[in-house]
């Protein structure tokens, strides 16, 4: 051999990436992390809702589809997607 591998070890970690705080909420009862405070419509595309949702309420208020854009979600907000369920 020549000596020292160039490879590093698989855990050894690169110094400067910075890894934010996950932020934790609830949608419709399930915990849920994601990266940051965001608008109801950026985590609407972020997690996974039914197309078809009639309303979502943060922590018990209805937030109206206008507001969706504006409304933050922040950490421990509880987010329920309300959906019409079909019947026969």
């Amino acid at each position: 051999g020549r000596g020292r591998s160039a490879l590093l070890p698989l855990n050894a970690a690169p110094a400067r990436i910075y890894n934010p705080p996950m932020i934790p909420i609830t949608v419709n009862g399930r915990d849920v992390s994601i990266e940051r405070e965001m608008p109801v419509d950026e985590l609407l595309d972020t997690v996974d809702v039914p197309p078809n949702y009639l309303a979502v309420e943060i922590n018990g208020e209805v937030v109206p589809r206008e507001e969706h854009a504006r409304h933050i979600v922040s950490a421990n907000d509880a987010v329920e997607v309300v959906t019409l369920v079909g019947g026969g």
